[in-house]
């Protein structure tokens, strides 16, 4: 690894400036870097360009390269911060991660446009209407506030009824039982997990919400009150629209080729 690893941003900054001016130039010497790099490090920088000039660099090429480091630094940075750990279960001395229900309810109140919930369960009930209250009273305020959850509508086993039948079942409880609101999100399901044949059985087992297409949160958790609350889950939010907008697609792709249908009743 070179020394230069070791500068911070502004340091790396610094000394291009100091090559590109010509304030820095051959022989280099640890002297000369006063005031530019840090003590520490003076000795090996001032090798590392001695050598750096030995094969042919120049103040300018360095200069360029060292700009381009600096670049490189603030990138990596910025995509460190963009990324977050979200963790329900007992809290770790010195954790930096951040608790599911609370990013959960900060995603639903700072949406604008879209939301997009997948879930393999969720609770009903009380705590259902809880876990999803600050998003129906969003839906119901704002009109142009676009919800779309995929949900598990699953077969029980032994249960023989024809798909029309469980999925009223599911429409009814989902309004009676999960969804507090005027407005009704649209709910997609697959039919897959409706399947008498085993063999032929699928679920939709992904957990993740989508947000405006900016902010992508993918999580083991289930919309429960016990992953939101209890469980020890794992997860992270990710601040990057090109994330996001993958995510809504992989879904928005599956309804569009028939993969995953629409719920009726909802």
């Amino acid at each position: 690894m070179s020394v230069f690893h070791n500068l911070s941003r502004p340091t790396l900054i610094s000394l291009a400036d100091a090559l590109s001016q010509g304030r820095l130039t051959i022989p280099y010497y640890a002297a000369s870097l006063t005031g530019i790099v840090p003590v520490v490090w003076r000795q090996e920088i001032a090798s590392e360009l001695q050598s750096m000039s030995q094969m042919g660099f120049t103040n300018t090429h360095i200069a360029y390269t060292l700009r381009l480091l600096a670049q490189e630094r603030a990138l990596s940075q910025s995509t460190r911060d963009s990324i977050e750990l979200v963790w329900t279960g007992e809290e770790v001395v010195g954790s930096e991660s951040r608790d599911t229900s609370v990013v959960v309810r900060e995603l639903f109140v700072r949406a604008k446009s879209s939301v997009l919930i997948s879930s393999f369960a969720i609770d009903k009930g009380a705590k259902a209407r809880e876990l999803f209250q600050v998003l129906a009273q969003r839906m119901d305020a704002d009109p142009k506030l676009n919800v779309r959850m995929f949900l598990n509508i699953k077969r029980n086993y032994g249960d023989k009824q024809p798909e029309s039948a469980i999925l009223r079942e599911f429409a009814t409880s989902f309004r009676r039982e999960v969804w507090s609101g005027q407005r009704l999100p649209e709910v997609f399901y697959d039919p897959r997990a409706l399947e008498i044949d085993t063999g032929a059985k699928a679920c939709l087992h992904a957990k993740c919400v989508v947000v405006d297409e900016e902010r992508l949160f993918v999580t083991s958790a289930n919309f429960t009150e016990a992953a939101h609350e209890r469980n020890i889950e794992a997860g992270v939010l990710i601040t990057d629209s090109v994330a996001a907008k993958a995510m809504r697609s992989q879904f928005e792709t599956l309804v569009a080729r028939g993969v995953l249908k629409k719920a009726p009743g909802i």
